[in-house]
This record gives C-alpha cells, sequence and structure tokens, in this order.
C-alpha cells in the first residue's frame, strides 16, 4: 500500500522538539519494515521547509540547509514516490473547493488531497486527519491530533 505524506506527518518526524516525533518515528519505521511505501508531492516538500525553519513554531528550527537535506532524502528515498498535480487535480480541486464550501484555510490541504486521490492513493499519513474527513474515500491512519 502506498501512504501519502502530509506535512505534519514529515514535521513530526523530522523535528526532534515535535511532541509527536517518537510516534511518527516509529509509524514511518514500521511501515518501512512492512514494505509499505510512501508518496510525497512538490507542495509537500515545500511547506516541510518553510515550517521547519520557522522559529516561531520550534525551541530548536532546523537552519534552511538542514530543511533542504531533509526534504531532499525524502524526495529521493526509494520508497517514496513523486507524485505531481495535474489537469486532473487543479479540477478536482476547483470542484472540491465549491462543493463544501471551503474556504481559504482548506486550499492547500484539498490541493493536498486532489493530488493524492489522482494518484489512486487512499491513506494519507497525517497528525490532522479532520483536514481530509470531508472528502470521501480517504483513511488517515491513527498517529494524533496536533497542528503545526
Amino acid at each position: 500500500m502506498r501512504h501519502g505524506v502530509d506535512t505534519t506527518f514529515l514535521v513530526a518526524v523530522e523535528v526532534a522538539c515535535h511532541p509527536y516525533h517518537g510516534t511518527a518515528r516509529t509509524l514511518a519505521g514500521t511501515l518501512r519494515r512492512n514494505g509499505e511505501r510512501f508518496a510525497i508531492t512538490p507542495q509537500v516538500v515545500a511547506e516541510f521547509v518553510h515550517i521547519v525553519t520557522d522559529g516561531r513554531r520550534f525551541s530548536a528550527p532546523l537552519n534552511m540547509a538542514q530543511a533542504v537535506q531533509r526534504a531532499q532524502v525524502w524526495w529521493d528515498a526509494t520508497d517514496v514516490d513523486r507524485v505531481l498535480p495535474g489537469d486532473e487535480t487543479v479540477t478536482w480541486l476547483l470542484a472540491a473547493l465549491t462543493r463544501h464550501q471551503l474556504g481559504r484555510k482548506r486550499v492547500l490541504d484539498t490541493l493536498l488531497a486532489g493530488t493524492f486521490r489522482s494518484a489512486g492513493i487512499t491513506s494519507i499519513l497525517t497528525l490532522n486527519p479532520a483536514d481530509f474527513a470531508v472528502f470521501d474515500g480517504f483513511a488517515c491512519l491513527p498517529i494524533a491530533t496536533g497542528t503545526l
């Protein structure tokens, strides 16, 4: 099975001071040992770098070089598929924003959901399963409920 990686999960895995760091790393390790695959999008990579370098969010943020290096490791990993948004994704995004009457704070999560949906991914690794609950067809593995 392929699991879509949300930024919240990636941040928890890579930032040692994150409250769910241990839980997220354990889950990632278990999935890897079981031969499961991950899927990552360009938007998650960009948001990850943006978040983990923000000193307002973490007592020990990563510097830019560290953030880019960790993002690169995920982008290049042999058990990670690169999933790119395409025309179908944007069509789905616009329809979902309208259908569910979502506001501006939901645009990026909706784009991520559409990107995963277009790639046939139905499992998402996230600390915020509520972000994806409005969209049918996704299961979020239980990690923790938190925020960035």
